[in-house]
């Protein structure tokens, strides 16, 4: 079980909220399929991942960096409980689409990256 402090929480909690879950996802999503391009091979049906430039404008990856991101945003309002939380997404993820752990790693990773791109002082 994880746990955070009061403290962590509260520092979480106000980070996220000025998280542009729009932008900060597609950044990283995009970024990731960039970065990593064997990872796009789960994304062969959002067309056209040709480069950079053609992936963070492909509305699809935007779209589903969104919902990436906004998955997060539903596990820090249950922090208590995030193992529940992410347990459906993990079943999809590695049961159904065999998506290799490894990648949500590399995307936390790169997550890390955009954010303090975004919010770093």
């Amino acid at each position: 079980m994880v746990h955070w402090t009061p403290e962590e929480k509260q520092l979480i909690t106000a980070l996220w909220s000025e998280v542009d879950v729009l932008e900060v996802g597609a950044a990283s999503l995009g970024k990731l399929l960039v970065v990593y391009p064997w990872t796009q091979r789960f994304f062969a049906h959002f067309g056209n991942l040709s480069g950079p430039s053609a992936i963070y404008a492909n509305p699809l990856v935007r779209a589903h960096g969104k919902k990436v991101l906004s998955a997060f945003g539903e596990a820090i309002k249950n922090m208590d409980s995030i193992k529940e939380t992410f347990s459906k997404l993990s079943e999809l993820h590695y049961e159904k689409l065999h998506v290799d752990p490894e990648n949500f790693r590399l995307l936390g990773n790169v997550l890390i990256i955009v954010l303090a791109g975004h919010h770093g002082e």
